[in-house]
């Protein structure tokens, strides 16, 4: 065999690995006995060190020193390899079991804080995994800058900085934006009952209908919604409300966009490097496509509105057009993954600066509450009322997740390219969504961007797709007009 052939032999075995503790997560979100944590920690512990253990191993260079690949693909795998390889001889073998034992715990102890609204219970833990994430931040960084080092492993080639510049750019229009909506008549809201089985069944037709394949999948129930896997194991969660099926079903089909990125790669890239999707932001451009320009559009809600006349019988919104305007209601609210599309990045900016804040030391752990109570109050209008509607509604701080955050807004403005890009190529969307088709639109998106996996950088992959570099301009284009038509501004 050759060098390069040892190598992808090699990378295999180590993906393989990596999709069993991807499992261990899922379990633990799903069905692991709550009295099973302690041990759950020991065992996440002891496959992150045989994991590092793989992927700093020295005959890794040895192979990427010799190795030669003439395909683009292949020059693609040997790319990542190596990024891969560098960040992973930067942080030492303890520093990564470590880190996987008391994230792991910390998962358990923040579910129960938050359950308990007591955010003294968490905060001990969580000062233990900032100090943590900032010690291999500083590792990765070699000098530079914390949070750039750890943006790297969900967003590549992105730093804070160009981040923030995104941000500042789309924050003024967000907030004329929401001011000018929320001074006008706010659309009926649901009310009343749905019955949770009845939930769920629906929320199974409408992951089918946006293309989810449950011969390689399952939809589960957790806290809080995700996807895991790739390839021929690809696992979903959602949540139900008895109040607000919209959690259900929209939760449903925002991870349907996460899983159908992961089973539309290209078979070939399976166990590879280029076996997954590229990085988060583009992960999230599909899931928000999914969920919001196409699941919340005005043609394919006309279809859930029959879809959910025909399982609740009449729930009180009187046709169609009102249903279009109650999914799409912009109101008040604390949990980011309830929140409407004009505040969702508002949200996410809050985290963005918080959690930077804290990798870079301006910000102590122990006045997280406050900075977060006092930071929503300025941004929202409205002071938090617990702590599970702040700053421990998310799992993302107590898992180390750091850097994790803005690629949601990344995504949010990866998806308007490509939904710009989408309605010029298919111009009979709307009546194919308008039956409950999305054929048309995510076939589009498998061809475009999901198949290539890893093959290309990041913004690569969106520009290929849309055809121009992306930013926040057809994003803002499209909130504008669709809420401008809405609410009659």
């Amino acid at each position: 065999m050759t060098a390069f052939e040892d190598l992808m032999a090699y990378q295999r075995e180590t993906s393989a690995l990596n999709q069993i503790a991807g499992r261990l997560g899922w379990d633990q979100e799903t069905v692991m006995p709550r009295g099973a944590a302690p041990q759950r920690a020991e065992e996440m512990a002891a496959i992150e060190a045989v994991l590092h253990a793989r992927r700093s191993d020295p005959r890794v260079a040895e192979w990427l020193h010799e190795a030669r690949a003439e395909s683009e693909a292949g020059k693609a795998q040997l790319r990542e390899i190596q990024r891969a390889y560098d960040r992973a001889v930067k942080v030492p073998a303890d520093l990564a079991t470590t880190i996987a034992r008391v994230t792991s715990s910390a998962q358990g102890t923040w579910a129960q804080a938050r359950a308990d609204e007591n955010v003294g219970a968490f905060l001990p833990v969580l000062e233990e995994v900032v100090s943590l994430k900032r010690e291999e931040g500083a590792a990765l960084a070699q000098g530079g800058d914390i949070y750039d080092a750890l943006v790297e492993d969900y967003e590549p080639y992105t730093t804070g900085s160009q981040i923030a510049t995104i941000f500042d750019q789309m924050r003024p229009r967000l907030v004329a934006l929401r001011s000018a909506v929320l001074d006008r008549p706010e659309p009926q809201s649901l009310s009343g009952g749905f019955d949770e089985l009845d939930q769920m069944r629906l929320s199974q037709k409408l992951a089918i209908a946006f293309g989810y394949d449950l011969n390689r999948g399952r939809i589960d129930k957790a806290v809080h919604p995700f996807s895991s896997g790739s390839g021929s194991d690809v696992r979903i969660t959602t949540r139900t409300s008895k109040s607000d099926p919209f959690n259900c079903f929209y939760s449903t089909i925002h991870e349907v966009g996460h899983a159908a990125y992961e089973q539309g790669i290209d078979p070939a890239f399976a166990l590879s490097p280029l076996g997954r999707g590229v990085s988060m932001g583009v992960h999230e451009s599909q899931s928000r496509i999914y969920e919001n320009q196409l699941g919340r559009s005005r043609a394919f809600t006309g279809w859930l509105y029959g879809q959910m006349v025909e399982v609740f019988g009449d729930f009180g919104i009187e046709d169609a057009d009102a249903f279009y305007a109650t999914v799409n209601r912009v109101h008040n609210g604390y949990i980011r993954t309830e929140a409407d599309e004009v505040q969702y990045n508002l949200h996410i900016m809050l985290r963005f600066d918080l959690e930077r804040a804290l990798m870079e030391g301006d910000l102590q752990v122990s006045d997280l509450e406050a900075a977060w109570n006092e930071r929503f109050l300025a941004d929202f209008g409205y002071a938090v009322d617990k702590p599970s509607n702040g700053c421990l509604q998310d799992v993302h701080w107590s898992v180390g997740l750091f850097g994790y955050f803005p690629t949601y807004s990344l995504g949010n403005v990866y998806a308007g390219c490509l939904y710009e890009a989408l309605r010029n190529a298919v111009p009979d969307l709307d009546l194919q969504l308008a039956q409950g088709d999305t054929s048309g639109a995510t076939d589009w998106l498998r061809l475009h961007v999901q198949r290539h996996g890893g093959l290309y950088a990041p913004r690569e992959v969106i520009t290929r797709a849309s055809g121009f570099e992306p930013g926040p301009e057809p994003l803002m284009n499209y909130l504008e007009q669709k809420f401008g038509e809405i609410y009659g501004l």
